[in-house]
């Protein structure tokens, strides 16, 4: 009675084992499917290295080494006017002439006063001497040689007062002609012959263009590399093809508050005033000597917070390096710790690795 029972037993046995058998190859294909891995396709480039000098890049502004404003110091006509806007003067050179008709009279005046004067003192002066002499004797009273000395004294003031104003009256003659106080060219003329001016009146602005002065500006982090004699060197749009140099000369005391930045003046040379104040220049201000340096493209890099790293391939394998950056050198960046020259660096695909990734260098 039991017999059925087995068969039945035997049977069930017998699908489970097939089931089993049928679904073993799926498993096994799944699992295979599960441990294929991944190849990233990658582009590479060798860290290079160069001998460079460290250098900041800005832009600046070219302006006069000096402007000076001439104004006159006495009143009258203009009567001549010998330059116009743009005429190249050098220092001591006649720039305009105010009519000196009055000052020329006032002068003669004043050496009229002074003579007269100069005669009453050598008068009072012998006064003086024949009435000391009486006055030793006893023959003249203490009042007459009082008299005397105080004429005298009185005379020598006034010969001193003649001799102040003929020198007033010929500085006043001398500053009817207006002369350059620089060497340069006229940035603007404001006055024409005929013109009646009065004292302080301003004729012409005068700009010294050779040396020019190159102003421009340093961000806050950079400042700690500033001093006085670094080289610099830049471009202005006029000249595409031309380099110019120059020094630092003069560093600002103190930060702009509102860009964080502190003015630095650098002293450009000029000979052919081929540079005219005014022009936009791409400036590299180079703050050290030149140096083996580790480069790597800008676009290998990638960030994490503050943390930056490359991917390198070894035995065709992604590494993760976390690296220390310096200078940028144009579309290079400087790599100060964490990678050596001629490492395989990844430039393109790098944000699809990991650790230990394999790799497939595209060529």
């Amino acid at each position: 009675m039991w017999k059925p029972c087995s068969n039945i037993y035997a049977k069930t046995l017998f699908l489970i084992a097939m089931l089993l058998i049928i679904a073993n190859p799926a498993c096994k294909k799944k699992e295979v499917k599960k441990t294929e891995e991944k190849i990233v396709n990658i582009r590479v480039q060798e860290a290079e290295v160069k001998f460079l000098k460290p250098f900041l890049e800005t832009i600046g502004t070219l302006s006069p080494n000096e402007e000076v404003i001439v104004s006159t110091e006495v009143d009258g006509i203009l009567r001549e006017v010998k330059v116009d806007n743009g005429t190249s003067v050098s220092k001591g050179m006649l720039l305009s002439v105010i009519d000196d008709t009055d000052y020329s009279l006032e002068v003669k005046r004043a050496e009229a006063v002074l003579r007269q004067a100069h005669a009453t003192y050598e008068n009072t002066k012998l006064e003086f001497g024949r009435k000391q002499s009486l006055y030793k004797e006893q023959l003249v009273t203490q009042q007459q040689f009082d008299d005397v000395s105080t004429r005298l004294s009185l005379a020598e003031a006034d010969v001193e007062r003649a001799k102040a104003a003929l020198l007033l009256a010929k500085q006043k003659l001398i500053k009817a002609r207006i002369y350059s106080p620089i060497s340069g060219y006229v940035k603007e003329k404001k006055v024409a012959a005929g013109d009646y001016v009065k004292n302080g009146a301003n004729l012409f602005v005068i700009i010294q263009s050779n040396p020019l002065k190159l102003n421009f500006t340093v961000t806050e982090k950079d400042v700690g590399r500033l001093r006085k004699g670094l080289d610099v060197a830049f471009r202005v749009d006029a000249f595409p093809g031309r380099e110019f140099k120059g020094k630092v000369n003069n560093i600002y005391p103190s930060l702009e508050e509102k860009t964080r930045t502190l003015q630095v003046e650098a002293l450009v040379p000029n000979p052919d005033n081929a540079l005219k104040p005014g022009f936009f220049a791409h400036v590299i201000l180079y703050t050290g000597t030149e140096r083996n340096t580790v480069l790597v493209p800008i676009i290998s890099l990638l960030y994490e917070g503050e943390a930056i790293k490359v991917f390198v391939v070894d035995g065709g394998r992604a590494k993760e390096r976390f690296v220390k950056v310096g200078q940028k050198y144009g579309e290079m960046m400087e790599i100060v710790e964490g990678l050596k020259a001629g490492e395989t660096v990844v430039i393109a695909g790098q944000q699809n690795l990991s650790e230990g990734v394999k790799v497939n260098v595209a060529r």
